[in-house]
This record gives C-alpha cells, sequence and structure tokens, in this order.
C-alpha cells in the first residue's frame, strides 16, 4: 500500500534458527533426546550444529537419519570436531566437563551463523524454539547474549557463597542455555582486566583462562560470569523459566516466572535425568525419549506424564507438577491445531 513501511526479506541464514550442542563422553542419548524435543515443538526450520568427538559423529548421523522423514525435513544438522582456536587444546579440553569449553569458541568457528541458540546436552524444549529465538528481536542496540541467572534467591546462590571470582550481578548466570547474536560477538572490544583497551572475544579468551584458572570451578561458566562482570551493558537476562533447574524447586519453589507461566525449557544438571534424586526431571526425560514420533502427542506423552508425575509428590519438585505441565499442554494444544484441524480444515475446502 502506498506509504506503508516494506520490511526487508531475511537473509536465508537468518530463516533457520541455529542451535548448537557440544557432545562428549556418553552424551549420545541425552543430546538426541534435546535434539528430539526441539524438533517435535518447533514450526520454523532448525539448523543443528552438533561439536562431538571423532566416535560419535557416525552414530549422530545413523540415528538422525532413523527419524521420521515428517521430522528430518524440519531441520538440517551438521556435525563439527571439537577444535579451538586458541590457547592449549588439551588445557580447554579438560576444563570443567569434557568439552564444555568449545561453546567459547562458537562465534569463532561458525563464521557464516548471525544468532545461535547454545544448549548443554541435558536441557529439554517444553514449548517452540520459536518461543526463545523471539528474544533475539528484544535486545537492546548493546547487548549480544542472553542467559538466565544462576539463582534467584542471593544466600542460596552458590556464586554469592563461594565463588572467588568476578561473577555478574548478584547470583551469577547459568550458561547451559545461551543465546547468541555472533555477529555482535565477532565485532565486539570488551573490557576485561588484563588491558586498558577493549579485546576482541577471541583475542581474550586464553588470557582470561590463564588469570583466572586457580579460581574457578565451573570451567567455561565461570569465565563468561567474569566476561559480563566487566560488559553488564552486553546481556540481556532471560527468566529462570527460560533455564529451569532442580535448584528452582528442590528448596522450595522459587522460580515465580515457572509457576506463573510454567516450564519452558528444562534443564535437568546434576545427572538428574539418570538417577533418583529428581524424579519429576528424571520422568519428563524418560517419557520424550521413549515417545513414538509418529504418535498422538496426548495419547503417548501428555498422559504418560501426568501418571508418571503422580509418583513423585512426595518430593517437594514434584509437589507443584502445573509447573513441569503448564507449557507443554500449550504447546500441545497449538501442535495439535495445526496439524489436524488446520489440515482439516484445508481438507474441507477442497
Amino acid at each position: 500500500k502506498p506509504g506503508e513501511q516494506k520490511h526487508p526479506k531475511e537473509p536465508s541464514s537468518l530463516q533457520c534458527m541455529h542451535l548448537a550442542v557440544v557432545a562428549c563422553g556418553d552424551r549420545l542419548e541425552e543430546t538426541l533426546i534435546m535434539l528430539k524435543s526441539a524438533v517435535l515443538f518447533s514450526s520454523r526450520r532448525l539448523c543443528f550444529h552438533i561439536f562431538a568427538e571423532d566416535s560419535l559423529k557416525p552414530e549422530f548421523e545413523t540415528k538422525l537419519k532413523e527419524w521420521p522423514s515428517s521430522y528430518t525435513k524440519k531441520f538440517e544438522s551438521n556435525i563439527y570436531p571439537i577444535t579451538f582456536s586458541v590457547g592449549n587444546a588439551q588445557e580447554w579440553k579438560k576444563l570443567f566437563k569434557p568439552c564444555a569449553a568449545q561453546r567459547l569458541f562458537l562465534p569463532v568457528i561458525l563464521k557464516d551463523v548471525d544468532s545461535l541458540l547454545y544448549v548443554d546436552t541435558d536441557v529439554l524444549f517444553l514449548r517452540p524454539i520459536d518461543d526463545i529465538w523471539h528474544l533475539l528481536r528484544e535486545f537492546n542496540s548493546t547487548q549480544l547474549a542472553a542467559m538466565a541467572p544462576e539463582h534467584e534467591i542471593p544466600k542460596i546462590g552458590w556464586y554469592s557463597r563461594f565463588a572467588r571470582h568476578p561473577y555478574y550481578g548478584s547470583t551469577g548466570l547459568n550458561s547451559g542455555v545461551m543465546l547468541m547474536n555472533l555477529t555482535r560477538i565477532r565485532s565486539a572490544r570488551f573490557k576485561n582486566s588484563l588491558i586498558p583497551g577493549g579485546l576482541t572475544w577471541e583475542e581474550m579468551l586464553y588470557p582470561l583462562y590463564q588469570k583466572y584458572k586457580n579460581y574457578i570451578t565451573w570451567g567455561d561458566q565461570d569465565l563468561l560470569n567474569i566476561i559480563f562482570y566487566f560488559n553488564p551493558e552486553c546481556l540481556y537476562v532471560f527468566p529462570c523459566q527460560w533455564n529451569y533447574r532442580p535448584d528452582h524447586c528442590m528448596y522450595g519453589s522459587n522460580c515465580r516466572g515457572a509457576e506463573e507461566e510454567g516450564v519452558s525449557i528444562l534443564h535437568g544438571n546434576r545427572g538428574v535425568y539418570h538417577d533418583d534424586k529428581q524424579p519429576t526431571f528424571k520422568a519428563l526425560y524418560e517419557v520424550i525419549r521413549d515417545f513414538p514420533f509418529e504418535d498422538n502427542l496426548f495419547q503417548s506423552l501428555y498422559y504418560p506424564l501426568q501418571s508418571r508425575f503422580l509418583d513423585t509428590v512426595h518430593t517437594l519438585c514434584g509437589r507443584i507438577p502445573q509447573v513441569f505441565l503448564k507449557q507443554i499442554e500449550k504447546t500441545m494444544k497449538k501442535v495439535y491445531e495445526n496439524r489436524v484441524i488446520v489440515y482439516l480444515g484445508a481438507n474441507h475446502r477442497h
């Protein structure tokens, strides 16, 4: 229409939602379940960037090809070796968990990717990735990454009680879910405690590690906390329902956003998918793992979840099942409407 503003078409690299993960050791199954949860609910196309040890590459390729075509057409996947562009590769590889430091090098390796969502292998999406991807639009002109706080309450927070290095805010940051504008990260100069002038992301990583390596406990997460301590204006903080961990319910419910909206992204750190300490988290993981792709979501995913949750009501996290179920129920209704109602409507018109 005359006088109406035209929006430029998105470049093709932006039409894909880029999701990165780093998998080493015994994390193959966990990574595949995370990718499965992403594909189950997303509506836009996904581009997976999987950084894995050489021995895992053929297994990833084989397993992803086994998924039904109705799902494999929703994504493309790239598998990369573990590489570190600066410093001592062996040192980086051993920092905290095997290969975890790889995430620090994503802006350097994925030079053609504009924006990216990085997640740990022990993450599950309970709503479409599209929804967290939209937060990129909320960044102001100086923000280039987004993370959630490590804790909601300083007096029970790890950083506020034990950290021996600078950290962001009053409780530090958890880096298990990290949304990044890689273009901005590559072009920025970061304030730091090393030299008076700013350094680029790549220039900063190894000297920063050298300076603080005797003081950091959580490896790459601590380095990110140090970076954003000196550059707080570069960070967008998203609420706890986007990175919901056992800490948010095992001491009593302390994530208000999840109570109001439900959990958006579940982060089963501390190995809770594989032991019996947090049966609510384990139930979600196993139900998504066992869900046959082509089955009805309500029958084969939602109802089994409800009945599994009945066995967890004796635990602090199990007392609040609605927190875990609210988003997933909403998401399933949306998926159901898109698949069934839209499909029926189209057929009816014909």
